[in-house]
């Protein structure tokens, strides 16, 4: 990866991390995938290689990546599904022609067509997050709990109560705030 775009954030759950391309969406939008080689590059480290990938399916991404936040989200708050969001996730996910294959070791790779490697990449993309949003996951669709963040993820633990999208992250950024916060309530309480 190069230096001069911010890491990935990459998750257990394919479509949530495809969504977390773009982070801090409520505060200052951080654009992980600006170019068509950074979404190579995002699909590559993804289990999903691409030769190369063109602007014109940089657009088809980010409008996936956007059908599945809004999907995520209506799903997570127990909305109604946004119509146009679910066409999308249905368009792609049947223009893609990949294949799963089972290794030696039994990791699931997949195989995508030389012609149509971008498109095949995100109709297994938007699969996964068919399978998410409709329930056939072991887990259910939660909303970072950080008002700059508010990412979709897909909450995999035992009790189900996680609250941020990465601890590492959003987890760790909240945690300082109220430490700090505290800090200064007790150095104003010394001062008063």
């Amino acid at each position: 990866m190069r230096a001069e775009h911010p890491d990935f954030r990459l998750g257990s759950v394919l479509a949530t991390s495809f969504t977390a391309t773009l982070t801090e969406r409520q505060g200052d939008a951080v654009e992980r995938i600006p170019t068509p080689h950074r979404l190579a590059d995002w699909l590559a480290v993804s289990g999903l290689a691409v030769p190369s990938c063109t602007p014109a399916q940089l657009t088809l991404a980010r409008e996936l990546r956007e059908s599945i936040h809004a999907t995520a989200t209506a799903a997570a708050l127990d909305e109604p599904l946004p119509a146009a969001a679910v066409e999308v996730l249905n368009a792609r996910s049947a223009q893609g022609r990949a294949a799963a294959f089972l290794t030696p070791e039994g990791k699931r790779i997949w195989r995508l067509g030389p012609a149509t490697g971008v498109e095949d990449a995100l109709g297994v993309i938007a699969a996964d997050a068919i399978s998410i949003v409709a329930g056939e996951r072991d887990g259910k669709l939660a909303l970072c709990a950080s008002p700059t963040c508010r990412a979709a993820f897909f909450d995999t633990s035992q009790s189900r109560s996680r609250r941020w999208c990465d601890m590492n992250t959003c987890g760790n950024r909240q945690k300082k705030a109220r430490f700090n916060a505290g800090r200064r309530r007790v150095v104003s309480g010394k001062q008063g």
